[in-house]
């Protein structure tokens, strides 16, 4: 037997939890008693916002379940800004908390970091919240979790354990339930989708975060088809620079060229959503002729493009049964010419600015092969998000689509490194958006992670600066005030260096590389 905070450790682990981002407080003691003695890492970030992100980076990157560890009260209220970005961008994410004793709930009686209805308020942000009020319902509930946060569309999840439930006595099993298999499709529903697919003289695949389970096998069908594949920000890499991918946002005109031809259009794990697809907000997205369109989730099937046909699946078992259903088939639709074309398009779309930036994060790329580039909202990840290309799925991820919130890139490049080491990591991060974290520098020497963290300094929000200006409003409150970088990373005992400018780039991003540990450069552009 052991206290429900101890078995839930052992719980976790037999989950193959190997990492928890959190704080530890007077109400979430009772969980920490167990974690000493189990395989589990424990990271401490500055800010409890910090170990959502942080949880949101390492699920990213290893395409596993993130976890964060908090207390009651502020500790999840500072989680709900990360718990809705990893919403919104269907990133899996539990979040344990601590809530004040059961017989407490609902009197208002001032106990510490009291809330009216905890629970409630999570229920906004988290696909599923529950609180344990049994001991014996610990293991039933954390199997619920991890299935709602991985078996359907994925998304963050809440458990909240009172402060008495913490310490009662439960046994913990052998083994834990096994989670439902992926859903498979509907055969009917493929028989048509292959039908429709070899009949096409245009065929095109859109992917978004939701197909990068299915990336091998979009590979071939990609091929088989010859139909290009447009990649969102989330799939971008996706087929590891094959010619067929084009590497361009669906918000540009040449890309919607594309997608306005196609007279079959095969939507895999994406969401429709405007910061993909219409990220200038003019609304001119074209309709798609015979939209098959793959979700794992029924509900959000019909969000965005109601399809002609959904198939309501695992991406990887349908796109599986696809190249099943098309077997011998080969098509020569001259793809591999239209992309070129369009991305050569894009480069002159975007402008000069972008079009240079998008060189710079290419050439970081090259100068650190594999490399992760985690990005916060700022000037050259915007840019990047419209064309930049990868080589390889989850190496390009930002905070720049879905929920957009700042502060994003220095945690989750840190929780991108922890969950993954083997592959360098990059965090593109503008100035604004770096102070919203500043203290988590001090988390990267702490978890000796060699995060190389890459300062677009441009003083201040100078993208809203430009956008109050063309829209006749007078710039107001774009213009904090930033530190010296290079001597709060310092600070921290970080090596760090500032640039005017990239012309200096690739010489400081070798540096960086050659460190052996965290890096900062503080690269000041105009």
């Amino acid at each position: 037997m052991k206290t429900v905070g101890e078995a839930l450790i052992a719980h976790l682990e037999k989950r193959g939890v190997d990492t928890i981002f959190g704080i530890p407080g007077v109400h979430t003691v009772e969980m920490y008693r167990g974690l000493a003695d189990s395989q589990i890492r424990h990271i401490t970030p500055r800010h409890e916002q910090s170990a959502g992100f942080m949880a949101d980076g390492y699920a990213r990157a290893t395409g596993r379940p993130g976890v964060c560890l908090l207390i009651t009260g502020p500790g999840v209220t500072n989680a709900i800004t990360p718990m809705a970005q990893a919403r919104a961008d269907s990133v899996p994410m539990l979040v344990i908390s601590g809530v004040n004793r059961v017989e407490t709930h609902g009197h208002e009686d001032g106990y510490l970091h009291e809330l009216p209805d905890q629970q409630a308020m999570m229920r906004q942000v988290a696909l599923w919240s529950h609180t344990l009020h049994r001991a014996e319902d610990l293991d039933r509930v954390l199997t619920r979790a991890f299935a709602v946060m991985t078996c359907a569309r994925p998304g963050p999840v809440h458990i909240e354990v009172p402060l008495d439930v913490m310490k009662m006595q439960v046994e913990v099993p052998e083994t834990v339930a096994a989670l439902p298999a992926p859903r498979a499709p509907d055969p009917d529903a493929i028989a048509q989708a292959a039908e429709a697919l070899l009949r096409a003289e245009r065929p095109l695949i859109l992917a978004g975060g939701g197909a990068i389970g299915a990336a091998e096998g979009i590979r071939k069908l990609a091929s088989r088809l010859d139909a290009p594949v447009i990649t969102t920000t989330n799939a971008r890499g996706l087929l590891s620079g094959d010619a067929l991918e084009l590497c361009a946002s669906p918000s540009l005109a040449c890309v919607r060229n594309v997608m306005a031809e196609a007279d079959v259009t095969l939507a895999i794990g994406t969401q429709f959503g405007p910061t993909d697809y219409d990220m200038y907000g003019d609304g001119a997205s074209p309709a798609l002729a015979h939209l098959i369109r793959i979700d794992s989730d029924i509900a959000q099937i019909s969000r965005g493009r109601v399809p002609d046909l959904p198939i309501v699946a695992d991406a990887a078992r349908a796109v599986a049964a696809l190249l099943e259903a098309t077997e011998g088939a080969e098509r020569d639709h001259d793809a591999t010419s239209r992309v070129i074309e369009t991305l050569q398009e894009a480069t002159t779309e975007v402008g000069d600015a972008y079009a240079q930036q998008i060189a710079m994060i290419h050439m970081i790329r090259d100068l650190l092969p594999g490399v992760r580039i985690v990005g916060d909202s700022t000037q050259a990840v915007y840019a990047g998000n419209m064309a930049c290309q990868m080589d390889g799925p989850r190496r390009w991820f930002n905070a720049a689509t879905g929920y957009g919130a700042l502060g994003y890139g220095a945690p989750a490049a840190i929780g991108a490194a922890l969950g993954d080491p083997s592959a360098p990591v990059l965090c593109l991060t503008g100035d604004g958006g770096l102070q919203f974290v500043l203290s988590e520098l001090g988390t990267a020497m702490d978890e000796k992670t060699p995060v190389i963290f890459l300062v677009w300094n441009n003083n201040g929000y100078q993208e809203i600066e430009r956008f109050m200006v063309d829209n006749g409003i007078t710039p107001e409150g774009v213009k904090p005030s930033a530190p010296d970088f290079v001597q709060v990373a310092s600070a921290y005992g970080m090596p760090a260096e500032r640039i005017e400018g990239t012309q200096d780039l690739a010489a400081a991003v070798e540096r960086a590389r050659d460190a052996g540990s965290a890096y900062l450069i503080d690269m000041v552009v105009d």
